[in-house]
Parts: C-alpha cells; sequence; structure tokens
C-alpha cells in the first residue's frame, strides 16, 4: 500500500523531502498562499489551501492520510501554540498512525556549556521556546489518546548551501560579530538534507510519544563555526567583541542566541532512527 504524508508547513525542508519521495508516496502540502500551489504541484504533491489560525479551513485534513509531518512555527506571540491544538482538532475525527514535530533545541534553554541528551529538564528561556514546549505538551497527550505514534524532533541551526538565509555567509558578508571565546557559547547545527532524512526515518520507525535530538556531532562555539565558514568561504574572519560590547550593539533577537549554551547529544539519532549524517560535521556541509 502506497504511504499517504501529509505535510504542514511546506518550506524548505518541506520541500526536500516532497523532492525525495516524489513518484513513490501520495503527497499532500497544506499551504495558506494561493501563490505557493503551482510550486507545490511541481514538487509531487496535492496541495491544499488551509490556514492553521482558522479552524474552519482546517475540515478536510481528517483521514486524508496515514502519516503526518508537522513544521509549521507557532504563532509569533502567547505562551501556547494555538495553531498545534487547532490541528490536532481537525486531525483528531480520523487520527493519523504516524505524526512527527518539527521542535527546536531551544526547549532546554540555557545549560551552561553542558553536555546534554533528551533526559534533561525542559527549561525554555523565550516565549517562542515556551510555545514549542506547549506544542509538545499537547502533542504527547494527542498520541496517547487516540494512539498516534508522536515522534518530537528536537533541532538546532539548520543551514546549507542551497537554503535560503540557511549558510553562514550571508552573515559574514554584513561583518557581524561574534563573541570573544571567553564570553562565547556553544551552539549545534545540522544540515537541511540530513535533517529531511531524519524526518523521514522518524516517520517510519520513530517511537511513540519519544523526543529526538536531530543534530550533528559537532560541539562547535559559536564564534569558531563563523571562523570555519570564513575560512572555507574564502571570507575574512568575523569581528570579535565583547559581551558587554554586544548588548549596545546587536538587536535583542541577536542577543538572545547568545544567551544560551548546551552541547546537545544526538544517541537516539544514530542508535533508534539509525541515521547516518551525511554532513556529521559543518566542515563537510559547508
Amino acid at each position: 500500500m502506497t504511504p499517504r504524508l501529509l505535510i504542514i508547513g511546506c518550506g524548505d525542508v518541506g520541500l526536500r523531502l516532497l523532492k525525495l519521495l516524489a513518484g513513490r508516496w501520495r503527497l499532500f502540502a497544506l499551504t495558506s498562499s494561493p501563490e505557493r500551489v503551482p510550486a507545490l504541484r511541481a514538487a509531487g504533491a496535492v496541495p491544499l489551501l488551509g490556514n492553521l489560525d482558522d479552524a474552519v479551513t482546517l475540515s478536510r485534513l481528517a483521514g486524508l492520510a496515514d502519516l503526518v509531518l508537522h513544521l509549521a512555527p507557532p504563532a509569533r506571540d502567547g505562551d501556547t501554540d494555538v495553531r498545534t491544538r487547532q490541528l490536532l482538532g481537525a486531525l483528531a475525527r480520523r487520527p493519523p498512525a504516524a505524526l512527527v514535530y518539527v521542535s527546536t533545541t531551544g526547549v532546554y534553554g540555557d545549560c551552561g556549556g553542558a553536555v546534554i541528551d533528551e533526559t534533561r529538564a525542559l527549561n525554555p528561556a523565550t516565549d517562542r521556546a515556551a510555545r514549542r514546549v506547549d506544542a509538545e505538551s499537547q502533542l504527547r497527550a494527542f498520541g496517547r489518546r487516540h494512539g498516534t505514534r508522536v515522534s518530537l524532533l528536537r533541532v538546532p541551526g539548520i543551514y546549507a548551501r542551497d537554503r535560503e538565509g540557511g549558510h553562514p555567509r550571508e552573515r559574514l558578508a554584513k561583518g557581524t560579530p561574534v563573541l570573544l571565546r571567553e564570553d562565547d557559547v556553544f551552539t549545534n547545527h545540522i544540515h537541511a538534507d540530513d535533517l529531511v532524512r531524519a524526518c523521514l526515518l522518524a516517520l517510519l520507525r520513530g517511537q511513540p510519544q519519544r523526543a529526538v535530538n536531530v543534530c550533528d556531532d559537532s560541539q562547535l562555539l559559536m564564534g569558531d563555526y563563523f571562523d570555519l565558514a570564513a575560512d572555507l568561504s574564502g571570507l575574512p574572519r568575523p569581528e570579535r567583541i565583547t559581551r558587554a560590547q554586544a548588548a549596545e550593539r546587536m538587536s535583542a533577537m541577536q542577543l538572545s542566541f547568545w544567551s544560551e549554551s548546551r552541547r546537545i547529544l544526538n544517541h537516539r539519532l544514530r542508535r533508534e532512527l539509525r541515521l547516518k549524517l551525511r554532513y556529521p560535521t559543518p566542515r563537510e556541509g559547508l
């Protein structure tokens, strides 16, 4: 029987998955934009117009597919994920067999540079991370209630040479500084193509109500990551500044990425999903 997959929030990652599965699976993609319909159709999906902010438009989703990949982010405000609640309300009438949600490693908050795995207590430090924690809670409860195998993929920074805004050279070209080593934070990464393969494997073999860190093997300070990217791109290495200078020169959003430090282990990704990374470190991926 041909698998039927519904993708919610079909941006760059969703399109990469469509390219991988087109002609082999029956594919559906939800979009709120009529302008995106031709591109989704060309990629091999049946486009569905609907809006996660309007529950009435989601009635067609129930029973449409036995597998669901939820890539849509929460709204930009509030401390709960209303979009996920409305999606699950629509799916509950005929629940899928498996649902994979792409969350964020931001749910762990600042870990002071510690090495952590999925057993780390959640401690979101930002409203956007708190909304992700709420979504994860909703999805786990949905899985238990309806017998759906829910996988929560916790994802750090996504990069790829052909991903819009997904290569550090854009930031390097702007001359954006990084922190001095003594002030720097550990950051984590995953190549977009490895993330796509992780999503597919989670759909097929993810354990019920299970969180999996989807990151590569690297444990780089943020400044070292940008130095590496600069060297590989033939660009000057970024300026190094103190945290006090950063507070004067950077936006609140930029500063938020320098307020959390963690080194994330990917043992479940390798042992349970059995993913062999094509890009085990940014050196290969960049």
